[in-house]
């Protein structure tokens, strides 16, 4: 395999991991953000901090859960990238 290929791939898998986390995390917040906007609406309430704090308790309660997964992958990345150096040098 040629050296851009292997710096491709590894680019590949890491982007793809970064929107995995972004989605884990933004998504939830996402929705939730998109229920209170409705409620506001429907009842003509304009108050802008009212959906910045549930969007912010579910974006760390989504951070939270989804931590210990996070650190996971991203160690299992590092330890494949480590480990495979010597591969992908020579």
């Amino acid at each position: 395999m040629a050296l851009t290929e292997t710096v491709l791939d590894l680019y590949g898998g890491a982007f793809w991991l970064i929107i995995k986390f972004v989605t884990i995390i933004v998504g939830p917040a996402l929705i939730v953000g998109l229920m209170i906007s409705v409620f506001q609406a429907a009842t003509q309430i304009n108050e802008q901090t009212l959906s910045f704090l549930p969007r912010l308790i579910v974006s760390l309660l989504a951070l939270m859960y989804s931590g210990p997964w996070i650190v996971m992958q991203i160690l299992d990345l590092f330890n494949f990238l480590f480990m495979n150096i010597p591969l992908m040098i020579g």
